[in-house]
């Protein structure tokens, strides 16, 4: 089972960029982030046509996260649970039935916090705490499962190409890579670095100062795996190329690759 994550920074942008990707990766199953729509403008048609059913989470002109999927979606649930005032469109989960096990799936799109300090912060660190509550209870449930999408977070210097540039915003400061460590210290395993190590691996790169054509990028796309879920896990790899494509997003796609 092939699953992808892809922010795709505005559905409307990217309405030829997000088939045509989808026509040559093929995946079984992708998560959304940044679709920047209310649910009822979302043009699923194009994706039931590819075979895809279609889950939505949107919100008008911000945020809001997708689920396609060539399997079933049981179970939808929309918003991260823990704070019932959250208005943001940014978590989406579902369950998808494999040829041999039953996959959890948790789509996220991570608040940016900055400008750090401040309350944009604040609430970027609560939602974490709130996404590490929602890890531990998916773990006490014995639930086979996977986080995956924008994390807004640069795990390690290693992650960007200029982490000095980094030092004073919010996807690096240490209150937000101390929470999600805690995250993953619960026992999950971070999908591309268990299979590839070392720097130069990227999966943002900023529209401003020429960053892609000068590899100024950073990785903050990220899957993380439940322990059942990593002995599943064959392959992970960010389809790179993506960004040198016609009117394309900002982020590329991220997959794994799971023997489901």
């Amino acid at each position: 089972m092939k699953i992808a994550s892809f922010n795709i920074n505005g559905i409307k942008a990217r309405i030829d960029a997000l088939p045509a990707w989808l026509d040559s990766a093929e995946p079984d199953i992708v998560v959304l982030q940044e679709i920047k729509t209310v649910d009822e403008a979302f043009p699923t048609q194009i994706f039931e046509d590819r075979g895809y059913n279609v889950e939505t989470h949107g919100q008008k002109s911000f945020n809001g996260v997708a689920i396609l999927s060539k399997y079933p979606l049981e179970d939808v649930t929309r918003g991260l649970p823990g704070d019932e005032s959250d208005e943001q469109a940014r978590w989406i989960e579902a369950t998808v039935i494999g040829k041999q096990d039953a996959l959890r799936i948790c789509g996220l799109y991570l608040p940016n916090g900055n400008p750090a300090p401040g309350p944009k912060f604040d609430y970027k660190l609560a939602w974490m705490a709130r996404m590490e509550a929602r890890a531990k209870a998916l773990l006490a449930e014995e639930t086979t499962f996977l986080m995956a999408g924008d994390y807004n977070i640069i795990p390690q210097a290693e992650d960007a190409a200029k982490p000095d540039s980094w030092r004073d915003d919010a996807l690096f400061l240490p209150e937000a890579r101390n929470a999600w460590r805690r995250i993953v210290n619960l026992g999950l395993t971070e999908a591309f670095r268990a299979r590839t190590q070392g720097p130069g691996h990227y999966s943002f790169w900023d529209y401003q100062a020429g960053a892609w054509n000068r590899n100024n990028g950073i990785r903050i796309d990220h899957f993380l795996l439940s322990p059942a879920c990593a002995d599943r896990l064959r392959d992970c790899q960010i389809d790179k190329d993506v960004r040198g494509g016609e009117k394309p997003s900002d982020h590329v796609p991220i997959w794994v690759d799971l023997d489901i």
